[in-house]
């Protein structure tokens, strides 16, 4: 445990973000599973919208790299065609 005020502050702050990073990237995942395992092609693009404005608020808050944000959007619009 800390000792100094300032490091005890940083402490509590890096838990709550952790904890806040850890739910979204959960959130993440399961939009893009859903988009993998929807059954109909139109189940699958309702399904992207929704990993697709995830994984852009991911990327722009920096909890995921950018490019691998574009990535998985590729990949995701490619698996949809191929349905």
């Amino acid at each position: 445990m800390p000792r100094i005020r300032s490091a005890k502050k940083r402490m509590r702050q890096s838990v709550k973000a952790r904890e806040r990073n850890r739910h979204q990237r959960a959130a993440l995942r399961t939009a893009v599973r859903k988009v993998r395992g929807a059954a109909s092609q139109e189940d699958a693009a309702a399904a992207i919208r929704t990993a697709e404005s995830l994984l852009d608020r991911a990327a722009r808050k920096r909890l995921i790299h950018p490019n691998a944000a574009a990535r998985q959007k590729s990949r995701l619009a490619k698996a949809i065609k191929a349905k």
